[in-house]
């Protein structure tokens, strides 16, 4: 019999609860921080809103993925060999493609049974974290600023976040003796992001070594996140850290998120460069085939495309992909002075972003890189990444991999928000024309 309406707001009458892991998780994530930030748009200001992102299906040409790859995606769903589930650690098939792919720069080479695949780089970081938190004690080691996803994993799975500091005065290369001074008795792994989101660097062959070193003496392994491994435009070469694999084991992660420019389709890996056997006789490789158990299985249309996706496409893709993002960051870097509050330390070699620090000195009203962000957002409808979100206070996340039409958008928008919350007389040009500009100070 139904009781009275009045017992639905009798809170003693419910046993039940949501999770609050899962905010706190949610909470330092990218995609919850980015999406909240479009309910500060002005959705009158006649301006559209600016988010830019991989992927996007209004970039240019030079960010789109090639037709190679979409045909390999449609001759799968066509084939009618993709309509029903896959086993949990991917098909054999899309396994040993992802380790033909990486073997071609491996000294120990990988057999398909070394590869998982996973719902694209989240769903790999998700497995791995949740493989290591069993002892309530653990904990991780982070770069900073670093990917939020393993920190909102670590968060969710009860893992110990430990921080390690990138040094943008040595090109963004790992402070080894804070790493080294950050880890214990309880220390399961290091994350390295090669090459690096945000910084955009490229690490290089010695410093890679003296990180395999450290990971030996410390006993940990190093988890490699390699999503950005094709775009490299720099002149530093990528090498990939399952190289150092004899000194102390690796698991590496990738996806074709990045360098196909298909963040949507959210197909990657896991790969266990470990050639003397540590993750398997220390349970690493049973708790992860497990944790796969539990999940839901990638796309089985796109594990039937991935060797297609993988063998077929030109190297012409990606050299233009390439040339378009090696001109965006030269373009950007010019546009960058005419905003004197925003500087790069260093020009990327790969990814799509800008990494730029922020001079709140030379603004009125605006208190940090969120506040910057959160009135950017509202005045100009431009989203940005604040460097908070990332591990770093008063830096700002800039995507570049965007036609040259929206990248002027971009900095016209940022220059127009400078020039109004200037605080003092600055020199600024504006169409080639230089004007003096003398902004009073709000109370």
């Amino acid at each position: 019999m139904a009781s009275n309406g009045d017992d639905s707001y009798n809170r003693n009458l419910w046993r039940f609860k949501g999770n609050g892991a899962t905010s706190d998780a949610a909470a330092v994530t990218l995609r919850k921080l980015a999406f909240g930030m479009f309910k500060n748009c002005s959705l009158n200001s006649g301006k559209t809103v600016l988010c830019p992102t991989p992927g996007d299906p209004n970039a240019s040409p030079s960010f789109r993925t090639c037709p190679e790859a979409e045909e390999a995606v449609a001759a799968a769903a066509r084939s009618r060999m993709a309509n029903s589930y896959a086993p949990s650690p991917g098909i054999f098939k899309a396994r040993r493609a992802v380790a033909d792919y990486l073997n071609r720069e491996l000294p120990a080479k990988l057999k398909a049974e070394d590869v998982y695949v996973t719902g694209g780089c989240n769903q790999a970081i998700e497995i791995v974290i949740d493989s290591l938190s069993g002892n309530p004690a653990a904990n991780i080691l982070l770069p900073r600023p670093g990917y939020p996803h393993y920190d909102a994993r670590a968060v969710f799975s009860g893992l110990e976040i430990r921080k390690y500091d990138l040094l943008p005065t040595r090109n963004w290369e790992i402070d080894l003796d804070g790493l080294e001074a950050a880890a214990d008795e309880n220390t399961v792994a290091m994350v390295l992001i090669n090459p690096n989101n945000p910084c955009g660097n490229v690490y290089s062959y010695d410093h890679l070594t003296k990180v395999a070193e450290l990971a030996r003496k410390l006993g940990i392994m190093v988890i490699s996140d390699e999503v950005y491994d094709r775009v490299v435009y720099g002149d530093k070469p990528f090498i990939p850290m399952g190289t150092f694999a004899s000194i102390a084991p690796v698991i590496t992660l990738g996806s074709i998120s990045k360098g196909w420019v298909v963040p949507g389709w959210r197909i990657g890996w896991i790969a266990m460069n470990d050639p003397n056997g540590i993750f398997r006789y220390t349970g690493v490789v049973q708790a992860i085939e497990d944790c796969l158990d539990l999940t839901p299985q990638p796309s089985l249309i796109l594990q039937e495309a991935l060797p297609d996706i993988l063998e077929k496409t030109p190297k012409e893709f990606f050299a233009k992909k390439l040339k378009a993002m090696r001109r965006n960051v030269e373009l950007s870097c010019e546009r960058l002075m005419d905003i004197p509050c925003l500087f790069c330390p260093k020009k990327p070699e790969s990814c799509s972003y800008l990494w730029v620090m922020l001079d709140t000195s030379m603004l009125n009203n605006i208190k940090n890189d969120f506040d910057f962000c959160s009135k950017l957002v509202t005045e100009e409808s431009l989203v940005l990444i604040p460097g908070v979100a990332l591990g770093a206070k008063n830096w700002v996340r800039i995507s570049i991999g965007a036609e040259e039409s929206v990248l002027d958008e971009i900095f016209d928008r940022l220059k127009s928000f400078y020039i109004r919350h200037a605080i003092s007389k600055e020199a600024i040009k504006f169409d080639g024309d230089t004007i003096n500009l003398m902004v009073v100070s709000v109370i």
